[in-house]
Order: C-alpha cells, then structure tokens, then sequence
C-alpha cells in the first residue's frame, strides 16, 4: 500500500515532463499558423499543397495557407494564405508551389516584385507559376532531347 502514492506522484511528474517536451517541440518546430493579412492567389494545380502549408520567402516562414478551394467559375485552386503583418509584399510579386525535395512537403514560394504599390489584406497575387510534378519535368526533357518533337527520318 504504501508504493501507490508514490506511483501516482511519478507517474503525475512524468505526463508533466512529456507535456513540456510536447510544448517544446511545437513552438520550436515552427508549426504554429502564421496570423497576419490575408492574400489570395489561383493556380491550374497544387501537386499536394494543403492547408498549414508553409509559406516562404528565401526558404524563411512568412506565412501559411489557411484555406484552398475548387474555383467554381473557372475550376481553378483558390489558396488564400495569411502572411506576417511586417512583411509588405509588392503587387507584381510571384507565387509559386514548390516542393522540398523529391518527396519533401509542398509549400509556396513568394518571388517579391519591384512594384512600389504593396499587397493589402484581400488583394490576389495574378502572377502564379503552377506546380510543376516529375511527370511534367521529364516530359519537357523528353520533347527537348527529341528535337523539339520531331521525328529524323
């Protein structure tokens, strides 16, 4: 009998431990969303982007995608992402999806422009460069070492 009070009060200290371990590893892992002003952009495909998705400027976190839908109208991807509230992007800014690595995850990444007009909360970023997956990469190289397409007869 006298072991089990002694079990509890390990057995309290060690969830306490794993708890800060766990709050450790998320604030540390950079995983929270990024809140700040809202944009939005459209592209043909996102090749596996999903919401949470990060959002990057020369491979630093400046935002996050916070939602993605089916364009009724044109059947185009609307991803509206949330960017950092210090970070003024110019209007001719590009986006585009890219992936880390071969199967690393898909994030977006935002080419700053040279416009002296910035993005304001609900403005769409028009210049988009679309996911491009391996499938498309080693058809382009394919129909470039092919001659362009044509057959030597």
């Amino acid at each position: 009998m006298n072991k089990r009070p002694m079990e509890t009060i390990m057995g309290v200290v060690v969830l306490f431990v794993a708890a800060f371990f766990l709050y450790f590893a998320y604030k540390v892992s950079d995983l929270q969303v990024v809140k700040g002003y809202e944009v939005t952009a459209r592209f043909l495909k996102v090749g596996g982007l999903t919401v949470g998705s990060d959002v990057r400027i020369n491979g630093i976190k400046v935002g996050t995608v916070i939602s993605q839908k089916l364009d009724n109208e044109n059947y185009d991807a609307q991803i509206v992402m949330s960017l950092a509230s210090d970070i003024k992007l110019p209007k001719d800014s590009t986006a585009v999806i890219v992936g880390d690595g071969l199967v690393g995850d898909k994030f977006i990444k935002i080419e700053p422009g040279h416009s002296s007009e910035f993005l304001q909360n609900g403005d769409v970023i028009t210049n988009v460069k679309d996911f491009k997956t391996i499938e498309d990469m080693v058809g382009e190289i394919i129909f470039m070492v092919t001659d362009n397409g044509k057959e030597n007869n």
